[in-house]
């Protein structure tokens, strides 16, 4: 497959995975409580392909004879957020689930980070983006504190008003944070911008991820074999740059969805790796059952495009990287599997490939598609061997 295009439908999972009630998600199932909210998913153009045989789903019957091969991911790292997720697809089992602050941040972490900023900090707890800046918003604005919370993942979030205090010294607070961080082995440093007045703040896309820096991953061997990668939305953010030579700046889904469209209709060859982060952030964090299923029907709508910009050899994968279940009460990351629904001409149809052990399956087709040697098992006695199924889906040529 000369083109390989990578979708994230960031956070819809496909069903509890078996250890889920570890991680208090038992019963989470995006997809599948969101059809029968809704009394029904329409879907047509994702279900011809084969993603309603690959979980149950109101509204999106198995089709008889799908055009793609199905399939789901199981998670071999622990914990349930965006990071453990891409880099398990990129190869990069994480067996010690990376720290999270339920308690927020001990003294051992704010005080130096006040002193490196010269500011105090409002917050300091987990909480859910929207709420807290209802709570301090305004306070925000007249003190010039920034905001710090967390949430059930490993991050460190920084809200910060883009006028009042300024874009760019936001990213200035949180690229200090990310150095702070770094031995503290934190997922992520977020920068969370937002606008407008008390009672109606609103966040924006200039939305900017810290990253751990990972270990070597699939992309660093393409990008070495000299294979193009590109990354759309905040798959960059997500990989600290790292095997990620050229990214594309998103805003929302539906431009995510037309820019990878471009972009993988331009390539000649290589991997066009593209994050979809409304599913999460407008509507998994905040519950919103009918905002979900909207945004899967727009998706649904333009995924022949996607196929068609992949070419006569190409081939469009649409996964996930956790859950993020809307009808619960939780507005957190549901341990989940994923759905894996490989489509487009180069993908031979009605190919079930089962129950994956592992996200890393993904990062061994790739490798093993591009012709690359990668070290994408992760480390010994972490989850397994990981299997490539590129001989299942490809079209003979």
């Amino acid at each position: 497959m000369g083109r390989a295009c990578v979708i994230v439908l960031d956070a819809v999972g496909a069903g509890a995975l078996p250890d889920a009630g570890t991680y208090g998600d038992e019963g989470s199932d995006t997809l599948g409580n969101i059809a029968r909210a809704v009394g029904g998913l329409v879907l047509p153009n994702l279900g011809a392909a084969g993603f309603g045989n690959l979980h149950a789903m109101q509204g999106v019957p198995p089709a008889a004879a799908p055009v793609g091969a199905y399939g789901r991911m199981a998670e071999a790292s622990a914990g349930k957020d965006t990071t453990t997720g891409h880099w398990e697809m990129a190869g990069v089992i994480t067996p010690v689930a990376m720290p999270t602050f339920p308690n927020g941040f001990p003294p051992e972490i704010i005080e130096p980070y006040e002193r490196a900023i010269g500011r105090k900090v409002l917050g300091n707890k987990p909480a859910s983006g929207t709420t807290i800046l209802e709570e301090l918003g305004e306070e925000h604005v007249r003190t010039g504190s920034p905001i710090v919370y967390t949430s059930a993942d490993s991050v460190f979030q920084v809200a910060a008003h883009e006028e009042a205090f300024g874009l760019e010294e936001l990213y200035r607070i949180c690229a200090i944070a990310r150095q702070l961080l770094d031995p503290w082995r934190v997922g992520r440093v977020i920068a969370r911008p937002f606008v407008g007045q008390p009672g109606a703040f609103k966040r924006t896309y200039n939305r900017h991820d810290y990253s751990l820096r990972p270990p070597p991953t699939v992309l660093d061997a393409l990008c070495d074999a000299g294979v193009a990668v590109v990354g759309i939305g905040k798959i960059s953010d997500i990989f600290a740059g790292q095997g990620v030579p050229r990214n594309v700046h998103t805003e929302g889904n539906d431009d995510g969805v037309e820019r990878t469209i471009d972009e993988t209709r331009a390539l000649e060859r290589g991997l066009v790796f593209s994050n979809l982060v409304d599913f999460d952030m407008l509507y998994g964090h905040r519950n919103d059952v009918p905002g979900m299923a909207r945004a899967l029907a727009a998706f649904d709508a333009r995924f022949p495009a996607l196929c068609a910009a992949a070419g006569p050899r190409g081939a469009v994968i649409v996964t996930a990287d956790h859950g993020n279940d809307p009808t619960t009460p939780s507005t957190d990351h549901s341990r989940e599997y994923v759905p894996l629904l490989c489509a487009g001409a180069g993908v031979r149809g009605g190919v079930d490939l089962g129950v994956r052990a592992t996200f890393a399956d993904l990062g061994r087709t790739l490798a093993e598609n591009f012709g690359v040697a990668a070290a994408v098992d992760g480390p010994a006695g972490a989850g397994g061997t990981a299997r490539s199924f590129l001989g299942e889906i490809a079209r003979a040529s």
